[in-house]
């Protein structure tokens, strides 16, 4: 039974849409509204069940609303996904029906791109509701704001392991040169770090090796090469039991999703003293800019704001020193306290 199943037992509301005329299949979740309205993405996939959607949509919806707190921002954590292939299903009707079943819900979720939908898909979502970000008349592409952040915590854990913030002479391997790798990669060079990189893109690796006259690694080879920062800036789950034995460097931290295949890897990753940065903190500054965007800011205070995650993380990784923990566990306990005490940081009426 629906009601009496335990997978949702801690999110505040979860709703089921459909509309026949259109196909529309779609489920939102919304985790907590302690510090404000919900937000996150819309994915679109064709799943191979229902469970896997719900399963999907809840696990996403409860990761943000830590994303948010640890953003220090007033928004609690919400995800939504719409079941389909993308290339036989998606349609404007589809997409103005799913817009409508996010206005129902009066604000308390807001949606934005995602997996399969992007700003053109907002843009025909916000025909029908308000509670939408992420459009054409935004604060424009997030990705070089979500690298500025990455690239402060980078710096806030040099500075906790090598005692400066200051990234000239250290070298950092950047597994992915997609916008945000890029980005990132920029920001170091500028600073004076020594970079290498690797994508699975051999002409954007080329390309961009050759406009910066860096080094570069096989992908295959990248987790044994040699550095002081392994940055993972594509996909996830690349910190796992295979990977992990041939890491040298003293610090992980990049900008992409799930990074550990498991939590437990955290502690693995302690162990070994290398020093990992929780992806949900160190990449938040592409929520900070989508959270400017709806309650009104502009996208130099969101680079503003994306630089504050340095300061952040490094008092987790304090925090972490005198628990004797992981900063993951820092990390959650930051956001715990947030949503315990349910302080919003901005005094933006919601």
């Amino acid at each position: 039974m629906v009601f009496d199943s335990t997978a949702h037992a801690d999110h505040e509301q979860v709703s089921y849409f459909t509309d026949p005329e259109t196909g529309l299949q779609a489920i939102v979740a919304i985790h907590d509204t302690t510090l404000g309205p919900s937000l996150g993405g819309t994915r679109m996939l064709d799943y191979a069940s229902e469970d896997a959607a719900l399963e999907d949509v809840l696990r996403l919806s409860r990761a943000m609303t830590y994303k948010a707190a640890a953003a220090d921002l007033p928004l609690g954590g919400g995800k939504a996904v719409i079941l389909g292939d993308p290339d036989e299903s998606k349609s404007e009707a589809l997409l103005e029906a799913y817009g409508r079943a996010v206005d129902c819900l009066t604000g308390r979720y807001i949606t934005s791109v995602d997996v399969n939908s992007g700003v053109e898909d907002m843009d025909v979502i916000a025909r029908e509701t308000d509670h939408v970000v992420g459009t054409s008349d935004g604060l424009d592409d997030p990705s070089p704001i979500t690298a500025h952040g990455v690239f402060h915590g980078i710096r806030a854990c040099a500075e906790s392991v090598y005692g400066t913030r200051s990234m000239a002479d250290h070298h950092v391997v950047i597994q992915g040169l997609g916008k945000v790798g890029r980005s990132l990669a920029e920001e170091l060079l500028a600073d004076g770090a020594a970079v290498t990189v690797t994508d699975v893109d051999d002409d954007a690796v080329d390309a961009f090796a050759r406009e910066y006259d860096v080094e570069t690694v096989e992908p295959d080879a990248v987790y044994s090469r040699s550095c002081d920062v392994f940055a993972p800036c594509a996909i996830g789950g690349v910190i796992n039991d295979d990977t992990i034995p041939r890491l040298d460097c003293d610090i992980v931290a990049g900008g992409a999703n799930n990074i550990l295949a498991e939590r437990r890897h955290a502690t693995v990753l302690r162990e070994q003293d290398i020093l990992y940065a929780p992806d949900y903190v160190i990449n938040g500054a592409g929520l900070i800019t989508v959270a400017k965007e709806y309650f009104g800011g502009t996208r130099e205070e969101a680079y503003e704001e994306a630089a504050a995650i340095g300061d952040r993380l490094l008092e987790m990784i304090e925090l972490a020193d005198e628990r004797d923990t992981t900063v993951l566990e820092a990390a959650d306990a930051y956001a715990e306290n947030r949503i315990e005490g349910g302080e919003r940081t901005s005094t933006t009426p919601l």
